[in-house]
């Protein structure tokens, strides 16, 4: 059984106070927020956003050490929006700038990974084994250990050596062929979805893992596809395909089989999003925009004959609303149990009162003016207060304290750092 950090017995409780354990005796602290991942210690190989946000996902004290090349996770020297992934994905993590391919470096990060519960990567097929830092290796040395893989591709697959990006994943899964107009091109989602949801699926494997091991004593071999992935964001599209139903194709705004469902409307100021499809709901929007009469439309009777004349529904929808604002047509719409959204602006969300009500925006606390907004966890445990880790660390800003922690001497770190191993 591999020791906990500072040689301490995981059998033992501890509550995680800065970088050091502090033995807690006598029951719950009532004084702490609710941590129910303290003391789990997180190895960070990742680059980008699936790997760091998934070590990064439900941080809740637990400590995150990074472990970057001494030129940086590659997210630091693709422009802003690459600045913009290291803040919103490695907060409250410590940084330690590694040359992984001198041995020197590789016995740093073995020594790290032995005091750790979780190895997440997602580099580039093949490196982390040539560096001898892949899961076989790792977890034969240390079988407790939890090793978390992302890659573009299934390892069992041909293209599993190709690089692996969110938009290829997009693509090649089916997603970008029912995105966007009938008559235009493909579309991607607008932001790199599938690398934020491959982030959150590995950290669910993650935890069922944790999981396991408190049952079994030991670790285990994760892997996690972006590819698999964007298939599992479409699992009932899918699932309807497979039943024997035509092809999807893309169709813009709105929904297959149902309508109004999905229907973007021009309003006086911008547009909603509205579905009513349920008979139910499509009566009661026929009786609070004052169009009784619709319900018994012989085109609009039944979802069935609204789907056949979905052109003539869009022009009676654009009728009614296109006098109100949109917030009006929210509150019209929504305060009578009709699903509806404003389409709003980043600059719109951020003044929204659901949004200011949610608290999900906070600041991430950093030193120099480093402090920057960004947003938590979006969910809660209990009445604690929401998780607000400090900024994104400097590449190797922690180099020293990680290697102290690890049991490092002061002559040795310098040693390190002489030899051009630590940055």
């Amino acid at each position: 059984m591999v020791g906990d950090h500072w040689g301490l017995s995981r059998h033992q409780d501890y509550r995680i106070f800065g970088n050091r354990p502090c033995r807690y005796r006598g029951g719950v602290n009532r004084s702490l927020p609710a941590a129910p991942l303290a003391g789990v210690r997180v190895i960070d190989l990742g680059q980008y956003i699936a790997g760091p946000g998934a070590a990064m996902a439900g941080r809740t004290r637990r400590p995150v050490t990074k472990i970057e090349p001494l030129s940086g996770d590659r997210a630091r020297h693709i422009g802003r929006y690459g600045e913009s992934m290291i803040r919103a994905y490695n907060r409250g993590k410590q940084s330690i700038a590694l040359d992984l391919k001198s041995a020197a470096g590789r016995e740093v990060a073995l020594r790290l990974i032995a005091q750790s519960d979780v190895v997440i990567q997602n580099l580039r097929p093949g490196v982390v084994d040539k560096l001898g830092l892949g899961p076989a290796e790792v977890r034969a040395r240390f079988p407790r250990v939890i090793y978390l893989s992302i890659a573009g591709f299934s390892g069992n697959g041909p293209s599993h050596a190709r690089p692996g990006y969110d938009i290829a994943a997009q693509a090649e899964s089916g997603l970008m062929s029912v995105t966007g107009e009938p008559d235009g091109l493909p579309q991607k989602v607008g932001v790199p979805v599938v690398d934020a949801a491959a982030a959150q699926l590995g950290a669910q494997a993650v935890l069922a893992a944790l999981y396991g091991r408190e049952k079994t004593g030991r670790g285990e071999t994760l892997e996690v596809s972006l590819l698999e992935t964007a298939l599992h964001l479409q699992a009932a599209t899918w699932c309807e395909y497979l039943g024997g139903a035509p092809e999807p194709t893309r169709m813009g705004h709105g929904q297959p089989h149902n309508a109004p469902a999905a229907e973007i409307v021009a309003t006086r100021d911008g547009h909603i999003v509205l579905s009513a499809y349920a008979e139910e709901h499509w009566q009661r929007f026929c009786r609070i925009v004052g169009r009784e009469e619709l319900a018994d439309d012989p085109r609009f009777a039944t979802n069935a004959v609204r789907v056949q004349h979905r052109a003539a529904l869009r022009e009676v929808l654009q009728d009614c609303l296109s006098g109100y604002t949109s917030e009006e047509a929210v509150q019209l719409l929504g305060g009578n149990q009709i699903v509806v959204g404003a389409v709003r602006r980043y600059r719109d969300v951020l003044s929204s009162p659901d949004f200011l009500a949610s608290g999900i925006l906070v600041d991430a606390p950093g030193e120099g003016g480093a402090a920057y907004r960004a947003l938590g966890l979006p969910y809660r445990l209990g009445d604690a207060p929401r998780s607000a880790p400090p900024a994104a660390p400097a590449c190797g800003a922690d180099s020293d304290d990680v290697l102290a922690a690890a049991g490092y001497a002061a002559p040795e770190i310098a040693a390190l750092r002489g030899g051009g191993v630590v940055g």
